[in-house]
């Protein structure tokens, strides 16, 4: 029997010590979600996504960020992406239609999708890929930090992998509707309040500078928001004639006071629905 206290206080630590994190199978599907407390990843059957060509006007974007991701799937060097810019843009539809595309290709490829609040347990999840056989494509949606918000120190870890490294097999995708991953007031009050204003918001600022692509998403015009409901009716079989569609497409916009991919998706939603076609 153990009398030493020091041996008492290691043993009853080992016991409530979480037991060390089981690997899933990775063949069971190409998506994942990670989860902490406790910390698994559960596979993900049917992802909600929409076809590659469907998205219109990010050609650039498109072309570039299947161009890197084909490569990391290959096994090849391949760069860290932000995809920032306007709300509803198709950011996050276009990582996932990519994802689509490179298996479609014939490439393996695991994504994983993990929350914003959870990127402090990054390191334990780079720790479980990193001796992986497959190749894993990180995703973040919606990616920001407030003034007071230290995750952003956790994405470094995934970023510049710190003293290890980021794993060969590991690239990291997010999504952000900034550009510096912060709002541009709190860049400003900081500047303004700091007795060393470069050094005060650089740390912060150079964050997005860490990603190799940085692919903007701007608000699209009126021919492409028309064009993305043209392609949604041929895609699912919806008919319409020209007038029509016009008519109703620019009211729908109008009354949400923008337009983009999103606004485009809900109106055909709502189309589709008027119309007793389901959208599988």
């Amino acid at each position: 029997m153990t009398t030493d206290p020091l041996d008492r206080i290691a043993e009853a630590l080992e016991r409530i010590a979480p037991a060390p994190l089981a690997s899933p199978d990775f063949d069971e599907a190409d998506a994942f979600v990670w989860h902490v407390e406790p910390d698994r990843l559960s596979p993900v059957k049917q992802v909600s996504r929409v076809a590659l060509d469907l998205l219109i006007g990010v050609d650039r974007s498109r072309n570039t960020l299947l161009e890197n991701t084909v490569q990391f799937a290959k096994g090849l060097p391949a760069n860290n992406a932000l995809l920032w810019g306007a709300r509803g843009m198709g950011k996050s539809s276009l990582v996932k239609a990519i994802h689509a595309e490179v298996i479609d290709r014939g490439h393996s490829l695991k994504i994983i999708e993990m929350q914003r609040e959870d990127l402090p347990s990054v390191s334990r999840l780079l720790n479980l890929l990193r001796d992986q056989d497959h190749r894993f494509l990180l995703f973040c949606d919606d990616l920001s930090f407030s003034h007071d918000d230290q995750h952003y120190k956790s994405l470094k870890a995934v970023l510049d992998g710190g003293i290890e490294g980021r794993p060969e097999n590991v690239v990291f995708y997010a999504t952000s509707n900034r550009r510096h991953l912060m709002p541009r007031d709190m860049i400003e009050n900081e500047r303004g309040s700091a007795i060393n204003p470069s050094e005060a918001v650089e740390e912060k600022v150079s964050l997005s500078d860490r990603f190799g692509l940085w692919l903007g998403f701007h608000a699209c015009s009126q021919d492409d928001y028309l064009d993305m409901i043209r392609g949604y009716c041929g895609a699912y079989g919806v008919e319409i004639d020209e007038d029509t569609l016009w008519a109703e497409a620019i009211e729908w916009q109008a009354t949400r006071g923008s337009r983009s991919g999103r606004v485009a998706w809900q109106y055909f939603t709502d189309l589709a629905g008027r119309r007793g076609i389901k959208l599988d």
